[in-house]
């Protein structure tokens, strides 16, 4: 069962007894999801951002946005609209998807992983995941990339609290660690 039709037979029905809401429109769910990627070394080596838009789009299924220095920072030599990263945003049955992929697949595949951190909600519900490596993603074969780099990943929720955000993404199947 795919993880949409999942949450709509079964884990809205349990969020709304669980969270003791009273209409279905109030059940927490997930938005969006975003991932990004900073690339610091973007702005000499041309070739890395290429090849982690290749890699995103890749993981994603989905084109990737180059994202572009804001201001010039010479410290960083960094000039404004020099390209420094790229983001993706998934929505509908992609971010689905992508979340099933990213629980059941990815996750487990991280090397000594005991669940991910409990305390990276924003205080809104939404969830924030850093990933260090790219190759615990099936997609991404070892021998094709040319460095190892991570990604944030993004979880926006409707929640209007942390509490409710943990609730739904473990109903998800969200591993969290358990303190």
């Amino acid at each position: 069962m795919s993880l949409k039709k999942r949450y709509r037979e079964t884990i809205q029905p349990k969020l709304l007894k669980d969270l003791s809401l009273t209409n279905i429109h109030e059940v927490p769910k997930v938005m969006k999801v975003t991932i990004n990627r900073g690339l610091g070394e973007a702005a000499t080596n041309a070739k890395s951002l290429e090849a982690s838009v290749k890699e995103l789009a890749q993981i994603t299924g989905q084109k990737v946005v180059v994202t572009r220095a804001k201001k010039a920072i010479a410290g960083f030599k960094i000039r404004q609209g020099m390209p420094i990263g790229c983001a993706v945003t998934l929505r509908g049955d992609r971010m689905y998807a992508f979340l099933e992929r990213l629980i059941n697949l990815a996750l487990p595949r991280i090397r000594d992983f005991r669940g991910v951190s409990a305390k990276s909600f924003d205080g809104r519900g939404n969830y924030t995941l850093g990933v260090r490596e790219q190759i615990i993603f099936p997609e991404i074969s070892f021998d094709k990339i040319d460095a190892i780099r991570g990604m944030d990943i993004t979880i926006v929720t409707t929640a209007r609290s942390d509490e409710e955000g943990r609730a739904l993404l473990s109903e998800m199947g969200m591993p969290f660690q358990s303190n």
